[in-house]
């Protein structure tokens, strides 16, 4: 990444290993949480402190090893090319290598959160992001954990923000995925019938802008 944007912040949520010290010595800049606060609150922290910095946009990668430096210059290509204020990685137009049962989840999750926002939504579970940090500072975003994705993309989308989709590469190696397949699924479930509850309510129609390449 360094080879591609001129500052990296790694959020170290309270790592056992020597994750920070590596990340440090690699020329990021470590925030570090002593004790695991969840991801929907490292990301938020990290937000934060782009936005106190002075940065107006943010990439986000998941820590993981799933995403491909190589597709960094899709996002700024498409905020150029589009003005969106939301890019979001796209590996479900070719999933190959993604582990059956996760493509079955995620094709899962877009559908509701495409059918709450009225409009389709191609892959709603990528942490691979570029998005404008003026505009998230404004969206009443709390999520916690895994479910951060979900709720940034449907905050965004209800308030009729340009959201753009690029395909990404889909890398799947010998990392293991944070996420627990029983806890953040709960997590998820009750945070998908909070938002559509909320969304009954609303009596203003949504009319964001989305569009998948």
């Amino acid at each position: 990444m360094r080879r591609l944007v001129p500052t990296v912040f790694v959020i170290d949520d309270g790592s056992e290993d020597d994750t920070g010290a590596i990340a440090k010595n690699a020329g990021a800049e470590v925030l570090r949480h002593e004790i695991p606060r969840g991801k929907g609150i490292a990301l938020q922290a990290g937000w934060a402190h782009a936005q106190k910095r002075g940065f107006e946009w943010a990439l986000t990668m998941d820590g993981d090893g799933q995403h491909s430096a190589e597709d960094v210059t899709k996002f700024f290509e498409a905020v150029e090319r589009t003005g969106a204020e939301l890019v979001v990685g796209n590996r479900m137009g070719n999933p190959k290598g993604m582990p059956r049962v996760r493509r079955w989840v995620n094709r899962f999750m877009s559908d509701r959160i495409s059918a709450l926002a009225a409009v389709s939504l191609a892959d709603s579970q990528c942490g691979f992001r570029l998005m404008n940090l003026e505009t998230w500072a404004r969206q009443p975003v709390d999520a916690a954990h895994f479910e951060i994705e979900s709720e940034v993309l449907l905050a965004f989308a209800r308030h009729g923000c340009g959201i753009e989709f690029v395909p990404i590469e889909v890398i799947y190696k010998s990392e293991q995925s944070k996420i627990h397949p029983g806890r953040d699924t709960v997590r998820w479930i009750r945070w998908w019938q909070r938002a559509r509850a909320a969304a009954a309510r609303t009596e203003k129609p949504w009319s964001a802008t989305i569009r998948a390449n």
